[in-house]
């Protein structure tokens, strides 16, 4: 074999995929189009977001890379959902477009066991059985005992504006051809999803006086759980917000049959929850307006992004459209907005370590796997990194629970549930989102990543000792009475709150609204020792307001995970067993659930089913 290890395609799913597949000392080539484009940002240069943001913690914590990237030249910081509970606040960085790419790029040319090529793979090396390796369109050929394709949204891809139709790859880049059709000759099931982004406008022609500031947030803000140096607020970027008008409104509908979308020329589904702005006007006819939000591309570029005004309108009618907006009077356009379809891989194809089920050997990662979005293809490229290594090591593979991680909620719903349109992780799809925190994402997976190589032995140590300081600290205020003290009378009161009767558990009084930990500390002398940063604290606090809540959903989580735990057996026979009805089996049988809690998520499958499922199975089991 000339590698151990190939991974096909060089954006965020790639690299995650190749640096995780290297650092557990895999021998490991990534084919890349164009490697100067290698984590290039087609779209928004961002990273973060409602729950995207927690995968971005948990990438680190597993011993990822996107984090420590997201940590450097970032033009913004912001927490988001910082009104409301724990369960859904997370980060979100604006990007500088030129800096993060290039910090990837120095980091993959520079990594141990990691070759790096230029080309494009347009068949796979295979026999009956499995597949080792890949064939490039000018001839040259790899043999590996895994591949990985991380295609994004390459394969087959056509550019779209108005009635313009072009074959090309994101950001005018080739497009990957050839492969897609090979993959049909396997026997892999694909289809045809769709994507957009929207113009991007020259900085000195806009009047931001029209808009409303968005700064970041202030605090040591970091996704990487190792970085030490924080950008200041007021070195970090300026965003803005306007909003759409009926102008706008009316523009797009006097021009809808000069779109892509609605002149039938797409045939790809979108995002649901990332549409493009015609889709918007049309699907919420009776809103006003539709807030959009101008965001810097890079220190060294003029260029504005207008997030939330994706389209596929001509050029001609987008600065139509462009023009009306507040502020956009006389804008310049640096770049006109698209929509690009591409082909991606049925999500029945492969399971939940990324394996494609018919051809051992072959992963898929990112956005060929019928997902959206930055983050949660390199949650896929890591997963699949990690898995395809394992298998080589003759190792048990990693699959995530959903009470464990967001990456696994998403797998999770990508195997048992399916997706039609690309899909996109939401807070609301997590079950167990308070346990699915951003600030404990290393407490969950931390362990998991040095297990499996990806932690060094310093951060695993830095980690444990924090692990232990937190366990100490809450014990300590678990266990500590503040009686009738008069600096603890006057803190309470200065919050608002009627004088203590008599004594109180420390833990009970942070509980309180307002109450702080660093204030609550000076009250508490064996606390003195702890050399905590906001980060710890952060958690601390978290873990003792939240505990009745905390321990109600690890309970919920136990009791889920007995359903997970209660195996199926690989060749069980779904066509003919008895007591479960036609769709259950036949959804079943495509499926094919790991364990009796996948089964129970599959959308036709009901709980009658499960319990024969369940009795079928202590059948085959008593009988063996």
């Amino acid at each position: 074999m000339d590698y151990q290890v190939i991974v096909v395609g060089g954006g965020h799913a790639g690299l995650e995929a190749a640096f995780a597949s290297a650092h557990m000392g895999m021998k490991t080539l990534l084919v890349s189009i164009n490697i100067k484009m290698m984590g290039n940002m087609p779209c928004n240069p961002s990273i973060g977001g409602s729950a995207k943001g927690i995968v971005v913690r948990e990438i680190d914590a597993l011993g990822g890379m996107m984090g420590i990237a997201a940590d450097h030249h970032y033009l913004q910081m912001k927490m988001l959902n910082t009104g409301k509970g724990p369960g859904v606040q997370c980060l979100r960085a604006q990007q500088d477009k030129l800096e993060y790419p290039k910090f990837l790029q120095e980091a993959t040319l520079n990594c141990k066991n990691l070759t790096v090529v230029e080309g494009i793979v347009n068949e796979l090396i295979h026999d009956d059985n499995r597949v080792f390796g890949v064939k490039l369109i000018d001839g040259r050929s790899y043999t590996s005992e895994a591949v990985i394709l991380s295609t994004g949204t390459y394969m087959e891809s056509y550019i779209f504006r108005g009635h313009k139709k072009i074959q090309q790859g994101p950001d005018g880049e080739k497009p990957s051809l050839g492969l897609s059709p090979y993959l049909r000759k396997m026997g892999i099931e694909t289809y045809r999803l769709k994507t957009g982004t929207p113009p991007r406008i020259k900085k000195d022609s806009i009047d931001f006086s029209k808009a409303k500031l968005e700064p970041g947030t202030k605090g040591h803000l970091a996704f990487s759980y190792t970085t030490k140096e924080f950008i200041p607020l007021e070195e970090q970027e300026p965003c803005y917000l306007i909003y759409t008008n009926q102008t706008t409104h009316n523009i797009i509908k006097e021009h809808l049959d000069e779109t892509a979308l609605y002149s039938g020329n797409i045939v790809g589904v979108g995002p649901r929850y990332c549409p493009s702005i015609e889709s918007k006007i049309m699907t919420f006819k009776d809103k006003e307006r539709h807030q959009l939000f101008l965001e810097p591309e890079s220190r060294y570029t003029d260029s504005i992004y207008l997030q939330g005004f994706s389209t596929s309108m001509s050029e001609e009618v987008q600065e139509l459209m462009v023009r009306s907006l507040p502020g956009f009077e006389h804008a310049v356009f640096l770049k006109y907005a698209y929509a690009i379809e591409y082909d991606a891989i049925k999500t029945t194809e492969y399971g939940p370590t990324l394996e494609l089920k018919k051809w051992p050997g072959l992963y898929i990662a990112g956005q060929i796997c019928g997902t959206s979005g930055y983050e949660e293809a390199a949650g896929l490229g890591l997963l699949a990194g990690i898995n395809a290594s394992l298998k080589i090591l003759g190792k048990e593979p990693l699959i995530l629970r959903r009470d464990q991680s967001y990456i696994g909620v998403m797998i999770d719903d990508l195997v048992t549930k399916g997706t039609e349109e690309p899909y996109r992780l939401l807070s609301s799809r997590a079950e167990f989102r308070l346990l699915l925190r951003h600030d404990n994402a290393d407490l969950r997976l931390t362990d998991i990543g040095h297990q499996i190589g990806l932690i060094s032995e310093d951060r695993y140590n830095y980690f444990l000792k924090k692990k232990q300081n937190i366990k100490e600290v809450c014990e300590i205020l678990e266990s500590t009475y503040l009686g009738k003290r008069k600096d603890v009378e006057e803190y309470i009161m200065s919050l608002g709150f009627n004088e203590l009767k008599g004594g109180i558990l420390a833990s009970e009084l942070l509980k309180r609204p307002g109450v702080e930990y660093s204030k609550l500390a000076k009250f508490i002398p064996e606390l003195d020792k702890y050399d905590l940063d906001e980060q710890t604290i952060e958690e601390i606090e978290i873990i003792e307001k939240y505990e009745g809540y905390i321990v109600k959903q690890k309970r919920d989580a136990e009791n889920h995970q007995k359903l997970e735990e209660l195996k199926i057996p690989n060749d069980i026979d779904y066509t003919n067993m008895s007591g479960i009805r036609l769709e259950a089996r036949e959804k079943l049988n495509k499926v094919r659930p790991l364990t009796v809690g996948q089964a129970s998520r599959i959308s036709g499958v009901n709980p009658s089913d499960i319990s024969m499922l369940i009795l079928n199975i202590k059948k085959i089991l008593n009988h063996d």
